[in-house]
C-alpha cells in the first residue's frame, strides 16, 4: 500500500477552499492509502503568532480533520512538534539545501515583502517541509497547484541526499485534484481563497453560520452577463462558484450549466448557499462534539506515538548515512 503525507498549518480558521482542496480528498484517499495527516505547527511560527491563539488553532484544526471524516483507525493524525524527528531531519535537509533555491521559493518572496524583519525560519522552512514528507517514506503528497514548487524542492533534496550519502528516501510525487485544486477568493477571483485574507467576505470559513455563508455567497463577485457558464479566463467569478457547487454536490459542472441555463445569478447563488450550508453542517456538529473532548486528546496522543515509530526509524537511517553520532549495535537498530 502506498503512503500519503499531508500537512496543514494551524495559522487560522480553515476555509471551504482548504476543505475542498485537501480534507475532502483525504477522506477518500484514506481507504486506499497509508495516510499521515500532520498539523504543522512549527511551520506556523515562521511568522509571529499569539501563543494562546496558536494552541487554540492547533486543537481546532485537529477537530476539523476528524469532523471532516478522517478515521484514526485508518489514518495517522498528529501534531508536528510532538514528533521531534521532524526538526532533526529538517536541520539535516537544510544542510543539503542551497540558499539560492530557497530564496527562489514563491511563498518566501511573497511573505517576506509583508514583514519588516524577515526571520531565518521563513527562508529555511521548505527543508523542514521536505523532512515532514520524507520521514514517512511518502509516495504521494496531495497538494494544490500553488504548492507544486515545494514538492519539486522536496524531490530535489531527496535525490541529492540519496546520491551523496545513501539511497535512504523515497522520492514523492505530487497529487493535484482535477476539480477544486484551487478555490478562489469570492471578492477577487484572480487570487486564491485564503484563511488569512483581510477581507472577511472573501472566504467562507468552515465554522461560519448559515447567515454568514449566505451573505458571503450573495455578495460574491461575478460579472454583468448573467450567464452561468464555466469559463475561468473570461468569467473567473462564476467559474469559481461553479467549482464550489460541484464540490459540494453530485452535479458536474456541465450539469450545473444546463440546470441554470436561462436563469440569473440570484437563483444560482441562493441554491449554492444552501448546498454549502448543508454540506458543512454535519462537519460543524461533529466539531462541536470533539473540540473539548478527551477523545480528541487520545487520538492525537495515539497519532504522535504511531508517527514517532516510523519517523525515528527513518531518522536513524539518515543520520547513519551522513555519519552523525555513534555506530550503535544491531540490537539498537531493530
Amino acid at each position: 500500500m502506498k503512503t500519503i503525507f499531508s500537512g496543514i498549518q494551524p495559522s487560522g480558521m480553515l476555509t471551504i477552499g482548504n476543505y475542498i482542496g485537501a480534507m475532502k480528498q483525504f477522506v477518500e484517499l484514506q481507504n486506499d492509502y497509508n495516510c499521515y495527516f500532520c498539523i504543522v505547527d512549527e511551520h506556523a511560527i515562521t511568522v509571529p503568532q499569539d501563543r494562546l491563539k496558536l494552541r487554540q488553532n492547533i486543537r481546532s484544526l485537529a477537530a476539523l480533520y476528524l469532523a471532516s471524516g478522517i478515521d484514526p483507525e485508518k489514518s495517522t493524525l498528529f501534531i508536528q512538534s510532538e514528533v521531534p524527528a521532524h526538526t532533526q531531519l529538517g536541520w539535516m535537509m537544510q544542510c543539503v539545501s542551497y540558499v539560492g533555491e530557497l530564496e527562489r521559493m514563491t511563498q518566501y518572496k511573497d511573505k517576506s515583502k509583508k514583514q519588516e524583519a524577515v526571520t531565518a525560519g521563513l527562508l529555511t522552512y521548505p527543508p523542514l517541509m521536505a523532512a515532514d514528507i520524507l520521514l514517512y517514506n511518502t509516495d504521494i503528497v496531495p497538494v494544490g497547484d500553488d504548492q507544486k514548487q515545494h514538492i519539486e524542492l522536496t524531490r530535489d533534496l531527496a535525490e541529492r541526499f540519496n546520491k551523496k550519502y545513501n539511497d535512504i528516501f523515497t522520492v514523492p510525487e505530487p497529487r493535484i485534484p482535477e476539480t477544486g485544486a484551487r478555490i478562489m477568493s469570492l471578492q477577487n477571483p484572480e487570487k486564491k481563497m485564503s484563511k488569512s485574507d483581510d477581507n472577511q467576505k472573501a472566504s467562507i470559513f468552515m465554522l461560519d453560520d448559515e447567515k454568514q455563508i449566505e451573505k458571503k455567497i450573495k455578495s460574491a463577485v461575478t460579472d454583468s452577463e448573467g450567464v452561468v457558464k464555466y469559463d475561468p479566463e473570461n468569467k473567473p467569478g462564476v467559474s469559481n462558484l461553479l467549482t464550489i457547487y460541484t464540490s459540494f454536490s453530485d452535479y458536474s459542472i456541465q450539469e450545473l450549466e444546463h440546470k441554470y441555463e436561462g436563469k440569473g445569478y440570484g437563483e444560482f447563488k441562493q441554491d449554492l448557499a444552501q448546498v454549502v450550508i448543508e454540506g458543512i453542517k454535519p462537519i460543524q456538529q461533529r466539531y462541536i462534539d470533539l473540540i473539548e473532548s478527551d477523545e480528541l486528546d487520545e487520538i492525537l496522543d495515539m497519532g504522535a506515538e504511531k508517527a514517532s515509530l516510523v519517523a525515528e526509524k527513518t531518522l536513524r537511517k539518515a543520520k547513519k548515512a551522513m555519519g552523525l553520532g555513534r555506530v550503535k549495535s544491531k540490537k539498537y537498530e531493530k
